[in-house]
């Protein structure tokens, strides 16, 4: 492994490089569109729960299966791979996003409507900074589950990780199979802790109540 490593690193660096390109293009919009499609369903407990439900199972179908079903659309390489990444982090955000919004208290929201807060201002100073950790979770979720998904798009020339893995499945070369392995569990690994830290460090604020100060002073 290390002699490949010292021959092709550079192969190896290009792969991590183009994972991790997809995978952050993919979060990027998929945040983005989640965002948007909860602000819009959050009103409606029946549209959220429909919503939920369709991206529920376009989630259950397999990862090989969709990007079949889009490639005579979209074609290959890594615009199909992001789509289909997108579409699949739809569930797991908008789940999230909207159990956090609806995990405040009313009495909270009550409270602010009262002191005469607007809808969008106890969005912006009390919903959403309160929903933030479960919100945090779902893009944990999101994050892992992309980087094993980015690495079957490789099938569909998207490039990545999984380009050293398969190649290696092609040639039987037990070397390429070990790399392919080593870095994509590795980077699932890394990006798992580093997020558990986030978490718990968000967690930690909210629990010793510097997130009942910030509701005092969005009142005030």
């Amino acid at each position: 492994m290390i002699e490949y490593a010292s021959r092709y690193g550079y192969k190896l660096e290009e792969a991590l490089i183009r994972h991790l390109e997809i995978v952050g293009l993919t979060l990027l919009i998929s945040i983005a569109v989640a965002s948007a499609v909860t602000l819009i369903v959050m009103r409606s407990d029946r549209a959220a729960r429909i919503t939920i439900r369709i991206f529920g199972a376009v989630y259950a179908i397999p990862s090989l299966a969709l990007f079949a079903l889009l490639i005579p659309v979209t074609g290959l390489g890594m615009d199909t791979a992001i789509l289909v990444l997108v579409v699949y982090n739809q569930f797991l955000l908008i789940r999230n996003f909207i159990a956090g919004l609806d995990s405040v208290d009313p009495l909270v929201i009550e409270a602010a409507t009262g002191m005469g807060m607007t809808r969008r201002g106890i969005l912006a100073k009390i919903r959403l900074p309160l929903a933030f950790p479960v919100m945090l979770a779902g893009i944990h979720l999101s994050v892992i589950s992309t980087i094993g998904i980015a690495t079957i798009a490789a099938v569909i020339d998207a490039g990545g990780i999984g380009t050293i893995l398969f190649d290696g499945l092609r040639t039987q070369s037990v070397v390429k199979i070990a790399w392919g392995a080593l870095l994509a569990a590795g980077l699932a690994i890394a990006a798992n802790l580093i997020l558990i830290a986030i978490e718990r460090a968000v967690s930690k604020k909210y629990h010793y109540g510097t997130a009942a100060d910030d509701e005092t002073e969005a009142f005030s």
